[in-house]
């Protein structure tokens, strides 16, 4: 007998969610986890909203919604990766004090609350690390004179990029499931490259997956 869940996907962009760019690649992720762990998807909310700031859940009316059908179902909440709920640590101890079970596709199931809270902590310290170096780069560009905001360059970087990942959408939309050492294995595998030319590591894979959902900046960080 399969089990139910509830599946939550969420872009941070207005202009994401019209065009439902990034919403197809969390709800194929979602649905292939379902299928191979013996769930099935009894309701789908999706939010168009921020994930940024601890009190993020009183802006986030579906996720609030999607617990609440939760908790009437007595099952879990489903997301496709962490960063769909939150980077930051207080925001997801925060909805785990709220007693409903979610259950990440990229991480597993039957996920260690402890590892989920080491995992939360890793990601808000990814986020606040690249901050700090993308500032101190920048810093450093302008006291050495260097002009910055070449907005052409960007652009056509960015679009290199993006361009770069639509060839691989077929290859990496059904790993998505899996994590983001998984992938790189299995791309490695294959003798898929970077676009650079080299093997694949766990932040570029992770690089990779936000350009085909668009979860991405206007301005290109160079791999």
């Amino acid at each position: 007998m399969l089990k139910s869940i509830i599946s939550y996907i969420r872009v941070s962009r207005e202009k994401q969610g019209r065009s439902g760019l990034g919403l197809e690649a969390q709800r194929a992720a979602n649905v292939a986890f379902a299928a191979v762990n013996g769930y099935t998807i009894i309701a789908e909310f999706i939010e168009v909203e921020t994930a940024k700031g601890f009190d993020a859940l009183d802006r986030r009316p579906q996720l609030a919604a999607a617990l609440k059908a939760a908790k009437k179902a007595k099952c879990s909440v489903l997301v496709s990766k962490l960063d769909r709920l939150s980077r930051n640590v207080a925001f997801i101890a925060a909805l785990m004090e709220n007693r409903v079970p979610f259950i990440v596709a990229a991480l597993g199931e039957n996920q260690d609350p402890f590892m989920l809270h080491i995992y939360a902590a890793l990601a808000e310290k990814e986020r606040n690390d690249i901050a700090r170096r993308t500032s101190d780069a920048l810093q450093a560009a302008k006291a050495r004179g260097q002009v910055l905001g070449n907005a052409e360059l960007a652009k056509a970087n960015a679009a290199e990029a993006r361009a770069f990942a639509e060839t691989l959408r077929d290859v990496v939309e059904p790993l998505m499931c899996r994590s983001s050492r998984q992938i790189d294995a299995e791309l490695n595998a294959r003798g898929i490259k970077t676009v650079t030319g080299t093997s694949w590591q766990s932040a570029q894979v992770l690089r990779l997956i936000a350009r085909l959902n668009t979860e991405t900046t206007d301005v290109a960080v160079a791999a």
